[in-house]
């Protein structure tokens, strides 16, 4: 099971309130090329996966996007969204090993963080690729 990194610049744009976790719209694509906790910080660091085949450039859009308290006064901040994926057609989807969520409002296209399946994925015609946040959400931030 892959597990979502933060990248570190997150935290930065979050306390220069470039980033809105309520109300920005989120996105998620997907790369063959490791981004790294340090040194990803705009879409444009990325390498995407080539378009075609059921993958559209710039990736899908996050649905039923949220940013709540787990918990009254437990301080512990869950970011979720609704299930994505993405299926191929007409041939299979480039292969990729990441999926890198960025917030889509934002001018520079910030990017949150990234999951890493450990290795190659290959999504064939007529599969699809779903991710589906766990009870969790895709992170969480506590605040002690």
């Amino acid at each position: 099971m892959a597990t979502f990194q933060v990248v570190d610049e997150f935290a930065n744009f979050l306390g220069k309130k470039r980033d809105d976790l309520s109300a920005d719209a989120f996105k998620a694509m997907l790369t063959d090329v490791a981004p790294t906790k340090a040194g990803t910080q705009i879409k444009a660091d990325i390498t995407e996966i080539a378009a075609g085949n059921g993958y559209t450039a710039a990736g899908v859009a996050l649905t039923g996007v949220t940013w709540t308290e787990t918990g009254a006064g437990t301080g512990i901040w869950a970011f979720t969204s609704a299930a994505f994926a993405w299926t191929a057609a007409g041939g299979s989807i480039a292969q990729f090993r990441y999926v890198v969520i960025y917030d889509d409002t934002s001018t520079n296209k910030d990017v949150v963080g990234y999951l890493d399946y450990g290795s190659e994925v290959n999504v064939t015609n007529g599969n699809s690729f779903t991710v589906t946040p766990g009870a969790n959400g895709v992170f969480r931030a506590t605040v002690n």
